[in-house]
């Protein structure tokens, strides 16, 4: 089964930095962060998704959207084309009501349906601002500046040696205790980079974007995995 590529991050850090604590600067700059995004009932994100992996040769780039109601654990994530034809139509999406999770590739018409998973073994994009609270262990490295912005440079890493990855490095903007870039550094090689484009609080949003509506996607194959 296919599966979005964007789920590399719901399978974050390991042991790299095991050294790390969760050191005071770290804690108060992620807070911020946490309790601006608490603020919102709903926020949406455009970004843009990077997998490089120098040795395979490989480096993509997808453009993508995420709106999320983090109070009620529901969230929509849209991927689009990487061509001009296709650039603004959703290819891939992730969907979820809280209690079910629906994967639909275009390409294929065909949507997989799974139970949400509340284990806390993959990351939920509807709380992907406040991933840090629960099984990390976090370092403030220092301030980066980049294009005139200043940002706030924490590296993340997962209390369970077993995950896929082994870091997360988050760029926070400063002046607006806002997550700016996530890069995801897994065993395999890969980096992960989500760069946030835009970030609007509170949008107009139909609580029928959180589920996936079969009959308006003609002759789609539903493959059921509950």
């Amino acid at each position: 089964m296919k599966k979005l590529l964007i789920f590399s991050i719901l399978t974050v850090l390991t042991a790299g930095y095991a050294s790390a604590q969760k050191d005071a600067d770290a804690k108060a700059i992620l807070s911020k962060v946490s309790a601006k995004y608490k603020m919102y009932d709903v926020v949406k994100t455009d970004f843009v998704f990077t997998l490089d992996n120098q040795q395979a040769g490989v480096k993509e780039t997808q453009t993508g959207t995420l709106i999320a109601k983090s109070k009620l654990n529901k969230f929509k994530v849209s991927l689009y084309g990487a061509d001009a034809a296709t650039k603004n139509v959703a290819q891939q999406e992730i969907i979820s009501d809280g209690k079910t999770q629906w994967t639909y590739l275009k390409k294929d018409n065909e949507v997989q349906v799974n139970n949400v998973d509340n284990s806390g073994e993959g990351l939920n994009p509807a709380k992907i601002f406040t991933i840090y609270e629960h099984g990390y262990k976090y370092l403030y490295t220092g301030l980066k500046k980049i294009g005139g912005n200043i940002y706030q440079e924490i590296d993340l890493t997962p209390e369970d040696d077993k995950k896929g990855f082994f870091k997360v490095r988050l760029e926070i903007d400063k002046a607006k205790s806002q997550i700016y870039s996530a890069l995801i550094f897994d065993k395999n090689g890969n980096r992960y980079t989500y760069t946030l484009k835009s970030f609007v609080p509170n949008p107009a949003v139909a609580d029928a974007m959180f589920t996936f509506d079969v009959k308006a996607h003609k002759g789609v194959e539903v493959v059921d995995l509950r």
